[in-house]
């Protein structure tokens, strides 16, 4: 029975699913928060293609889109990785929550976290002390996403999020490098985001990225496409680096000497 609803609601597109809604939401939660895996795994793919099909404003009523959140947060914390990443997918396309009153330019309050906040703080936790490869791969393809979603709130996560990342870069992940892949282009989105808050950070990551270039031109197992790749997205960390710290770094002399 169970595989003939998750086979029926997956054929169930766009306009189609919203009229259904109130009577496949239930069922799939229900799958999700199940014991066994293989039902969990149908219920989170379950919950997937209902946020994909859905337009925002209908997960928005009644507060669907918070019960799914809550719902795939709790997934956050398994160790299978298909689970996981299925789950970041999903709460990433999740819409956000309506906010009733805009703030207003001329108050300095803060920007409140959002649920993106809670799910980057718990991600970065779990990174740090991940050592299984397909995990480090997972966590590593999700966090660009995030950092784009909190934008300059990144700020509230710096500390940790330089551990992470100067951790990953420096193992490497063959043989399609995809962990330090992402871990660079996640470095240049926060870069990006919070430039002021960068320039003390400097000289940890750019030992960082010299040792990551060095490392890539040497190493015979990789591709000529892929170190170039490596190499040139390490090039343009340095190069907001350098921006962000008013080009106290020299960083055209020390790509010059790299290459």
């Amino acid at each position: 029975v169970k595989l003939v609803f998750v086979w029926s609601l997956l054929q169930v597109t766009r306009p189609g699913l919203s009229p259904h809604l109130s009577r496949l939401l239930p069922p799939s939660l229900l799958f999700s928060d199940h014991h066994r895996l293989e039902n969990c795994m149908l219920g989170v793919r379950c919950l997937h293609h209902i946020v994909l099909n859905t337009p925002p404003a209908e997960l928005r009523q009644f507060n669907r889109a918070e019960v799914l959140y809550e719902a795939l947060f709790k997934h956050l914390y398994r160790t299978e990785a298909a689970i996981i990443q299925v789950a970041h997918d999903t709460s990433l396309t999740l819409p956000p929550p309506t906010q009733l009153k805009p703030p207003s330019a001329s108050t300095s309050s803060r920007r409140k976290p959002c649920r993106h906040d809670d799910v980057l703080r718990l991600m970065l936790t779990h990174m740090e002390a991940e050592n299984k490869v397909v995990l480090r791969r997972v966590y590593a393809a999700a966090l660009p996403a995030y950092i784009d979603r909190v934008g300059v709130a990144v700020c509230r996560h710096l500390w940790r999020l330089e551990r992470v990342v100067l951790g990953y870069l420096e193992v490497r992940d063959p043989p399609e490098e995809a962990t330090r892949l992402r871990m660079l282009e996640a470095l240049q989105k926060t870069t990006r985001a919070a430039w002021p808050r960068m320039a003390c950070r400097v000289d940890a990551l750019l030992r960082c990225l010299l040792r990551l270039m060095v490392d890539v031109s040497s190493d015979s197992e990789l591709c000529d496409s892929l170190r170039r790749q490596l190499m040139d997205e390490s090039a343009a960390c340095l190069r907001l680096l350098d921006a962000a710290s008013h080009g106290h770094m020299q960083v055209s002399h020390l790509l010059h000497e790299a290459s």
